[in-house]
């Protein structure tokens, strides 16, 4: 297979190298220059946008996630058959998805027809990521996830947990994104403004949902669906 490896939060983030560890050093790198955690299916077409080769497989680009995936397939890499996107350093469960760029990279990989998984790491009260075991996790669910039926239109979205450090084996559990939204939660500070103050840890949960299993101490892994095929 032919992979495409990105993320949002720059080519130089540690789980972008996880992810490369993850599928043993196979793949193009095709990542952002600069951090964009966040920025959904934000695309560039007003201005130029510089891509920067470091090497014969790797490439660093002056946009976002989706500018990376639509430049990989129509530039560099246009036989590609798989799209990796990750890790990233945080969830992305549930209403997050619609907020990602670490997930907008596979939404956009899907549109062109060429399947994709997005690997996110939810984060517990701030404790430091274990890359090295993230990587080994994420070894699993992509060989897991090859092998596995992805209709067009369609990408797979995993997170993996953060349980304490003496934690090494969980579970791979599919289940369905939760349909509970982020914490709207705002503080409110002099001259008329607010400070968000959710906390993403006690956002509520549907049982049995990405965040319930993720939260849980397991990994996630959804099937999402960009829409209706026919019969």
């Amino acid at each position: 297979m032919t992979f495409i490896l990105t993320n949002d939060d720059g080519i130089d983030a540690p789980g972008l190298r996880a992810l490369q560890q993850a599928v043993g050093g196979q793949g193009i790198v095709v990542a952002p220059l600069q951090h964009h955690s966040g920025c959904s299916h934000q695309v560039t077409t007003a201005r130029l946008i510089r891509v920067e080769q470091r090497s014969n497989y790797e490439y660093a680009v002056d946009g976002t996630p989706v500018d990376c995936i639509r430049i990989a397939l129509s530039q560099i890499c246009p036989d590609a058959t798989l799209v990796l996107s990750g890790i990233n350093a945080g969830g992305n469960l549930g209403a997050d998805i619609h907020i990602s760029g670490t997930v907008a990279a596979v939404r956009e990989a899907a549109l062109y027809r060429v399947p994709g998984i997005a690997i996110s790491h939810y984060i517990h009260q701030r404790r430091a990521i274990d890359w090295q075991r993230a990587a080994n996790w994420a070894s699993l669910v992509i060989d897991k996830l090859r092998h596995q039926s992805s209709p067009a239109g369609r990408f797979w979205n995993v997170n993996l947990p953060h349980p304490d450090g003496s934690v090494t084996e969980v579970d791979i559990v599919f289940c369905p994104l939760c349909t509970q939204p982020l914490p709207a939660v705002y503080q409110a500070l002099e001259s008329g403004t607010l400070k968000y103050a959710g906390e993403y840890g006690k956002r509520a949960r549907d049982p049995g949902s990405d965040v319930d299993v993720c939260f849980s101490g397991n990994i996630a892994v959804t099937q999402v669906q960009l829409w209706n095929h026919r019969e």
